[in-house]
């Protein structure tokens, strides 16, 4: 009663509004309740104003009840969502409440019993995709006033309560995708007589189809695809249905036998009908070109699209029941051309083994360096000793932890939208949280819209090395046939993108910028990424997705590059095999499709020189695109960076930075070392790892005199020291072609160009004249022989 009579007080001093004005002081207490349990963030719920007209989604009527709650869209604060519950209690105190809406609020936890004890004159119950799971709670039979029940989308499990049956009110029925099991009652809707939709698709529910549902009279939509349920179709009147455009899926269960005539003549009243992928038989008295009718993948007979007759006489057969199905000349003749192909294409396929075995062979009595095997879909093994046997498939993945569906669903509260933190191109990423309270990062990717190497690209890279360097992968989950799943160690600052300029603490401070000890940090941490792909493998590893997106941050700001779905190992040069050529899934941009590059060492140098210039000008999204935009600005931009004028530097500095004259010497030299690696020919470009050497040592490449100690630039197994004079040579003569202000290569056209010079052995970078030695991947600037 204290905290009321507060709330009271407190609506007395609000300012008259126009709109409706709430008049329950039962409500408030209610809708307070509600805000302090769901934890509702002021902006959409703000103290000390009316929610009839102020709270989104706070509906009221004309007396100033609250009737309907619609919490889609809503967010909970920072620490609501850290421990996110289905606590509603407030609603059992809206006496007047007809709608509640939650779909796609989080609401994770079973549903309370209560909501069987809400308002009688309910109508509308909607939970889909709010992240709900355990059993349906016998309650909700108590709501007789009910008109729409949606629980779809969730992680419901058990059966169907007999007490639902109670509903005869209920017009719409939605519990699909979700983890239902068990069998429906013939009668179970047989009281349900005002039913119009009933979705049960995606679940595990078995036995018979409830002949009831075919006798509903108002029924204009059922899909119970995707589930267990066997049997024949029930006997049912054509008379029960009075009325047309009746749509109907029975897709993807276990249902056989013959068609029966009721369902033919019935059919003719669908406005669509899928029997497809389960087990009838027999002839089908349906018109088969029908584009209302899918009966693709089933048993019957004289067509084309069905199954194979010895899978349905298996399936019969285990069942104990008789088949009549007989095999037709069509299939006879079908079967015929399949076995004549399989031995021609087994025939050519030895054939071209056994030329690649005898190629193998003559490489290696005339070059030792073709004695390396590489795997033949990623084409790496680690150089570390003497190459394996390489294999033309990819092993079963033994990487990280093994998860469940089920478990990373409720990770990613059914992965809502509120999780997904972005669409990427080789899956969807969602945050996530484990059992044990380990926040992490779950891609789920579409088998039916990525290509099926992209992710196991992944799985082999990570369970041949591991780097501090790269993304942690914690497990995976590959039961699904249309859907995997990769489960990564979630970094606190997300990526570059995400991090270049942050929220301050303070609301009135605005964007806080990274602060350029860390911006040198960061490159430096890429640098190290790439020349382990670079260096640590043989052939090289290239990883044709380098961008501010793929550099994840963790706490400290430290790098670990992401998006590995590319990575493939470098076109073009003496260390691939002619397994990896024949063989390689991602290596041509043919194989490829449009858009992607050419798999290149310099190519990842070059997209690392637009990350360096978005770390020294503050320019987002420069390293993700290629177009011509872009190229424009590139090519503006490189005009101010001159070996010989370090004031030039100043006018395309981000201007967030703070930065000090001994700094300024440091974001010059970035800037350099970015126009090398965006210099038009690839063959100029220095490689990774004396870039890593600059960055590590930036004031080197801009102050032609230094006497410092150089050992910090090369392995302490070397003792060579640096020269400074050589350094600001090359780096002079790296700019050298680059200085007339040309624009940057557009798309990679100029690495597709390099290619094809090769080839042809004239009129590009590596003509017959010169004869290319297999080490030189990237050539370095001049002088750079002599660096380790």
């Amino acid at each position: 009663m204290p905290l009321l009579v507060i709330l009271l007080a407190l609506t007395a001093f609000l300012p008259v509004s126009t709109g409706q004005t709430i008049s329950s002081s039962t409500d408030l207490a209610a809708l307070y309740s509600l805000r302090a349990s769901l934890a509702l963030r002021a902006r959409d719920w703000p103290r000390g104003a009316d929610p009839c007209s102020s709270w989104t989604g706070v509906g009221c009527d004309a007396s100033g009840h609250v009737i309907s709650l619609n919490l889609h869209g809503l967010r909970r604060t920072r620490l609501g969502r850290m421990n996110p519950r289905f606590a509603v209690d407030g609603l059992k105190n809206l006496s007047f409440l007809t709608s509640f809406n939650a779909t796609g609020f989080s609401l994770p936890g079973p549903i309370p019993s209560l909501f069987g004890r809400l308002n009688p004159e309910l109508a509308v119950v909607d939970l889909s995709r709010a992240s709900v799971s355990g059993e349906i709670p016998s309650s909700l039979g108590n709501l007789s006033s009910l008109v729409s029940l949606d629980l779809s989308s969730n992680l419901l499990i058990g059966s169907l309560p007999d007490s639902l049956k109670n509903l005869k009110s209920l017009k719409n029925l939605n519990f699909g995708s979700n983890l239902l099991t068990g069998s429906i009652k013939g009668e179970f809707f047989s009281s349900l007589s005002k039913l119009e939709s009933v979705a049960l698709s995606r679940n595990k529910f078995s036995g018979l189809i409830p002949g009831s549902v075919f006798s509903l009279p108002e029924i204009k939509f059922l899909d119970v695809s995707y589930n267990n349920f066997t049997g024949n179709l029930p006997d049912f009147s054509v008379a029960n249905f009075s009325h047309t455009g009746i749509e109907v899926d029975l897709s993807h269960n276990l249902l056989y036998g013959s068609i029966t005539s009721q369902f033919s003549i019935m059919s003719s009243r669908f406005n669509f009908v899928d029997i497809s992928n389960n087990y009838f038989e027999g002839s089908a008295p349906f018109d088969k070109n029908s584009r209302h009718l899918s009966i693709a993948s089933n048993c019957f007979l004289n067509d084309s699209s069905q199954r194979g007759t010895t899978e349905c006489e298996q399936f019969y057969r285990e069942r104990g029941i008789p088949y009549d199905g007989k095999v037709n000349s069509k299939n006879k003749k079908t079967w015929k051309y399949i076995l004549i192909a399989a031995v021609c294409g087994t025939a050519l396929l030895v054939f071209i083994l056994t030329l690649i075995v005898l190629f193998i062979m003559k490489c290696k009595v005339h070059s030792a360096a073709q004695e390396m095997n590489v795997d033949a879909v990623v084409s790496y093994a680690p150089d570390r000793g003497p190459a394996q046997p390489s294999q033309l498939s990819f092993k079963s993945p033994t990487t990280g932890e093994v998860f469940t569906y089920e478990q990373l669903a409720f990770a990613t509260s059914n992965f809502s939208e509120d999780n997904l933190i972005k669409q990427g191109h080789s899956g969807d990423l969602y945050n996530g949280v484990l059992e044990d309270g380990s926040p992490v990062v779950v891609k789920r990717i579409d088998m039916n819209s990525v290509r099926m190497e992209d992710y196991l690209v992944e799985l082999d890279l990570f369970g041949r090395s591991s780097h501090e360097r790269l993304i942690s992968l914690l497990g995976h989950c590959l039961q699904n046939e249309n859907e995997k799943f990769l489960v990564y160690k979630q970094m606190p600052h997300r990526d570059l993108s995400h991090a270049l300029y942050r929220k301050a603490e303070s609301e009135d401070d605005g964007l806080q910028s990274l602060d350029w000890i860390t911006r040198l940090k960061i490159a430096i941490g890429v640098a190290e990424a790439l020349c382990h792909l670079h260096y640590e493998f043989t052939p090289p590893l290239v990883h044709r997705d380098i961008q501010a997106s793929s550099i994840l941050l963790d706490d400290k700001f430290e790098v670990r590059l992401g998006s590995l779905s590319y990575v493939c190992a470098q076109e073009g040069d003496d260390h691939q095999s002619v397994i990896s050529r024949l063989f390689r899934f991602s290596q041509t941009s043919e194989q490829n499709g449009p858009g992607l590059p050419l798999a290149s060492c310099a190519y990842d140098i070059y997209c690392f020189g637009k990350v360096l210039l978005e770390l020294v000008t503050g320019k987002l999204g420069i390293s993700a695109s290629n177009g011509a935009s872009t190229n424009d600005w590139l090519e503006h931009t490189l005009r101010y960076i001159d070996m010989n004028k370090k004031d030039l530097i100043t006018k395309i500095i981000d201007p967030s930075l703070i930065i000090y004259e001994d700094l300024l010497e440091e974001v010059w030299a970035m800037s350099i070392i970015a126009r090398s690696c965006l210099n038009p020919k690839p063959s100029k470009r220095p490689n990774m790892k004396y870039i890593r050497k600059a960055l590590e040592n930036p004031l080197k490449v801009v102050r032609e005199d230094s006497n410092s100690d150089s050992t910090r630039f090369g392995d302490s197994s070397s003792r060579r020291s640096w020269n400074a004079s050589l350094i600001f040579g090359s780096w002079r003569h790296s700019l050298r072609d680059i200085a007339s202000g040309s624009v940057p290569p557009r798309n990679g056209r100029s690495l597709r160009h390099t290619g094809a010079s090769r080839s042809q052995g004239s009129g590009g970078e590596f003509s017959s004249s010169r004869r290319r030695l297999p080490k030189e991947i990237v050539p370095e600037p001049i002088g750079m022989e002599y660096l380790d």
